[in-house]
């Protein structure tokens, strides 16, 4: 019997990221090549002629699973019965503008978006915001979505994740498939701490930890941390643009996981909402290493963390508190 289609929400449809990501949807590569789909695509008045240009090309594309196109300026009719939500809209920060400055227009876009889910999403909604601060926007998200279950907010650090495993097989001359089981930690900026100290690589004697087989620690705690934090601004230098289509893609891993499940022996990294594990502040949208089953994630338990990585986890928590307070006093 043919599968019921899913209805996928995409906000800032029109713009870079979404320009990559709806054509990947439509594909089949974030729900399967098996599962219809219904888009629905986002976007601000200004941007409303381009947003009609990309559902030109949607159509122009002939994708088979793509059973329908929403394309829109209204959050209502935007938000109505959908399963998924990749929020990619948001106010970027500009040159000159302070922290709050950006965070208070966030707050505002986030809180009515947050309310036209809560009232017009299907049941049971999984969320994903990619727009930044991924974090404190998913968190906001969440405060004004009282009826969305917390363990359906989400936040993009897969990115963070990707890039991560792409620097050990670039270093090792592996294939990125062989690298399995980074982590990232906290929050989706340069406070982030991609660790390694539990990784593996497949090799023909079996899975050997990476930095056994790296054997340079001052480059895993300098360089490669380095390199994976601040990779976005690269792109920017190099592209005079943001990465648009890893964000995409990385995006689409992150439902996929969770929507069909993470391999046997395999964690991803996710931003979810903190329940105080690795003794974490419960209440922020933090970075952990998750596994994915039936639809849920589940946070890994029982890694053991030294001094130098508890280092880490407390910094990255340290500005999520921060952004937090920030955010909850652009409420006000």
């Amino acid at each position: 019997m043919a599968k019921e289609p899913v209805r996928v929400l995409v906000t800032g449809a029109a713009g870079q990221i979404g320009y990559a990501l709806v054509p990947m949807i439509a594909r089949g590569v974030m729900l399967g090549p098996n599962q219809p789909v219904i888009l629905h695509m986002l976007d601000i008045p200004p941007a409303a002629e381009a947003l009609n240009g990309v559902k030109m090309e949607l159509v122009d594309a002939a994708f088979p699973l793509l059973k329908g196109v929403v394309a829109t300026t209204d959050v209502v009719e935007a938000c109505t019965g959908v399963n998924i939500a990749i929020m990619v809209g948001g106010f970027p920060r500009k040159e000159g503008m302070e922290r709050k400055d950006v965070m208070s227009k966030n707050v505002s876009i986030y809180k009515s978006q947050a309310s036209a889910l809560e009232k017009h999403a299907a049941a049971n909604c999984k969320v994903l915001v990619v727009a930044n601060p991924a974090n404190t926007n998913a968190l906001i998200l969440k405060e004004f979505a009282p009826s969305i279950p917390e363990k359906n907010i989400t936040c993009l650090t897969r990115l963070d994740h990707n890039r991560a495993l792409g620097q050990i097989s670039e270093r090792l001359n592996v294939q990125v498939s062989d690298v399995k089981n980074v982590i990232i930690w906290g929050n989706h900026s340069s406070t982030q701490y991609p660790d390694v100290s539990h990784a593996t690589v497949k090799t023909h004697s079996g899975e050997k930890p990476v930095p056994e087989l790296v054997a340079d620690d001052a480059w895993l705690k300098g360089e490669f941390i380095t390199i994976v934090q601040q990779r976005g601004a690269a792109i920017i230098k190099a592209r005079k643009l943001s990465s648009a289509l890893s964000a995409a893609s990385s995006a689409c891993d992150h439902i996929r996981d969770w929507v069909l499940g993470t391999p046997e022996g395999t964690w991803v990294s996710m931003g979810v909402y903190s329940d105080g594990s690795y003794n974490v502040p419960a209440g922020l949208i933090y970075s952990f290493p998750v596994t994915c089953r039936h639809g849920e994630w589940t946070i890994v338990q029982g890694l053991s963390i030294d001094e130098y990585s508890r280092k880490k986890l407390d910094l990255t928590a340290e500005e999520l508190t921060e952004e937090k307070a920030l955010a909850y006093s652009c409420l006000s």
